[in-house]
């Protein structure tokens, strides 16, 4: 092989690497806002430059978790504007207008799957499904009213619902999460017990409130978008407080 052939496959090879990274470049803070306005959740790494720090690991997050947009921001002039002084990976989300900064400077580890676990923790969508991994961020956030949907995934009812309930959700920001429960995996057995449910009674709603450890079920029938939306102006006018609670057990996690 010679000098300049070598000399081409290596510059190739680095340009698909950067190429395949997927990480978009934010010149300022109109491109920053822009992105961040782009999807329910996004990821933006504010960092000095492709040798930082967190590049590389971010680029690997990227690659690993394609349905988060990714980007990095090397122009500190807009790193000023999100009260970032130093290298920081940051997560930004829609449904409860939140950030979660991640300062590298004071990371004592940091690795590929160590983002990846950050960025899930942290990915509440309009509508998240429930696991033990989505269960911290929603039980992290400022807002403390679930609106929970219980369902059984593979049951055509799941898929209309989460498509339905997701586009009601918006209306919601700040005020309600929506989060999706599948009835039909064991390890969600104590949650629907908590509202006194098992998966053959499935699909039903319910919202659980933490801020009173109180939860309630919206009355069975047809679960509209029309019923749901005012089963939670219900909840926010403080009606509900009179009504009956779900279940007969009291617990503060679900």
């Amino acid at each position: 092989m010679t000098a300049a052939l070598f000399l081409a496959l290596l510059l190739a090879s680095a340009a698909a690497a950067k190429k395949d990274s997927k990480l978009s470049r934010l010149n300022d803070t109109k491109a920053v806002e822009a992105f961040i306005n782009s999807a329910e959740v996004v990821v933006i790494g504010f960092l000095e430059g492709e040798d930082s720090r967190g590049f590389k690991e971010l680029a690997g997050a990227a690659k690993k978790v394609q349905s988060i947009p990714m980007a990095i921001c090397t122009e500190k002039e807009a790193w000023a504007d999100y009260s970032v002084s130093s290298d920081t990976i940051a997560l930004f989300r829609k449904v409860d207008d939140h950030k979660e900064f991640l300062n590298l400077a004071e990371a004592k580890k940091l690795d590929v799957d160590g983002l990846v676990h950050f960025i899930s923790v942290n990915e509440i969508r309009y509508i998240t499904e429930y696991n033990q991994v989505s269960a911290v961020g929603l039980f992290n956030s400022e807002v403390t009213a679930h609106l929970l949907v219980f369902a059984n995934r593979g049951k055509k009812e799941f898929t209309e619902l989460k498509e339905k309930l997701g586009a009601l959700a918006p209306e919601f920001t700040g005020k309600f999460l929506f989060v999706l429960v599948n009835g039909a995996l064991k390890g969600n057995a104590r949650s629907l017990s908590y509202f006194g449910l098992k998966s053959e009674d499935l699909p039903r709603v319910g919202i659980y409130d933490k801020d009173s450890d109180m939860k309630w079920l919206l009355p069975e029938g047809d679960i509209t978008p029309e019923r749901v939306r005012e089963f939670c102006q219900s909840f926010l006018r403080g009606e509900l407080k009179d009504v009956k609670q779900a279940g007969d057990q009291r617990k503060t996690e679900l």
